[in-house]
């Protein structure tokens, strides 16, 4: 009986040290977990989605409106020569507003956990300095010149989808019964009124027939569909960037706060380490007095 409690001493302090570990473990995660920007985050996940479908749709679109002039509306590559010029100027932008948003989302939720960190500690060893709050305040401005420059990109990704839902109404209005009462052949969508092609392309516009078999392509459906979605992907990315804005604006509030508090801490902490060594000193001058 004695030799068996040693190793029953042994097994309970096994079990006590496994459960603080784990309970250590728990702890930290709890810890890692608070310490996540979780706005940032949902704004990050955001502006990424928008960013990817407004720039895939878009590039796809755009070839597949390509594909249908050449096809239906301007048969004569030099009429539509400027045309693929600007779409081709359209993609390679398309490429760097990619390549530019995965960048700058990064370092957006990097400065998410950065604030996070010093707005949580700002009454610890943690210390914020003039630079940090610049660069915050740096992206507040550039957020903000972000945001109005894609609530433009928003309304001019708008334009295809209002020009493909005229074209698209046309020819639903060819299928129903009143145009029965009218030569389908006088049906027509011209668009080189809207300026995508000179006024002298061939043959410029499709009516009747021609214009039925158009609507009925997969170019014109697929992009149709893209550009509305990629319309989507800019409006998200617009919210996106509004989400960001509030966050980032918050986030320098605080730490502008946080460093002020972090300072008047220090001030009182200055004033009473020099009164504590203001009594010491007289302290020992009373004592030497004495002596």
């Amino acid at each position: 009986m004695d030799g068996m409690k040693p190793a029953m001493e042994t097994t309970a302090e096994e079990n006590q040290d496994e459960r603080e570990e784990s309970k250590g473990c728990l702890d930290c995660c709890i810890k890692c977990l608070g310490g996540v920007p979780y706005a940032s985050l949902v704004a990050t996940i955001l502006c990424f989605s928008g960013v990817a479908l407004f720039c895939g749709c878009g590039h796809v679109a755009l070839t597949g409106t390509v594909t249908m002039l050449e096809n239906h509306f301007s048969r004569i590559t030099s009429d539509h020569a400027t045309l693929i010029d600007v779409v081709q100027i359209l993609q390679y932008i398309i490429y760097g507003i990619a390549s530019f948003f995965f960048l700058y989302g990064i370092i957006l939720l990097a400065e998410g956990f950065y604030t996070t960190s010093a707005v949580k500690e700002m009454h610890s060893e943690f210390k914020t300095t003039v630079c940090g709050r610049c660069i915050s305040a740096m992206f507040v401005f550039l957020t903000y010149i972000l945001g109005l420059a894609w609530l433009g990109i928003f309304g001019f990704s708008a334009v295809p989808v209002f020009l493909f839902y005229n074209m698209w109404t046309t020819c639903a209005a060819m299928k129903s019964p009143i145009a029965n009462l009218t030569s389908v052949d006088n049906i027509c969508v011209d668009v080189r009124q809207y300026g995508v092609i000179p006024w002298n392309a061939d043959p410029g516009k499709a009516c009747g027939q021609n214009l039925a078999d158009i609507c009925n392509t997969s170019e014109f459906y697929l992009s149709y569909h893209l550009y509305i979605v990629a319309c989507a992907g800019a409006g998200a990315t617009v919210i996106a960037l509004i989400h960001y804005l509030m966050i980032l604006a918050a986030n320098w509030a605080y730490l502008k706060g946080a460093c002020q508090q972090t300072h008047a801490y220090q001030d009182i902490k200055t004033k009473d380490d020099a009164e504590l060594q203001d009594v010491q000193s007289r302290s020992k001058e009373g004592l030497n007095s004495y002596s």
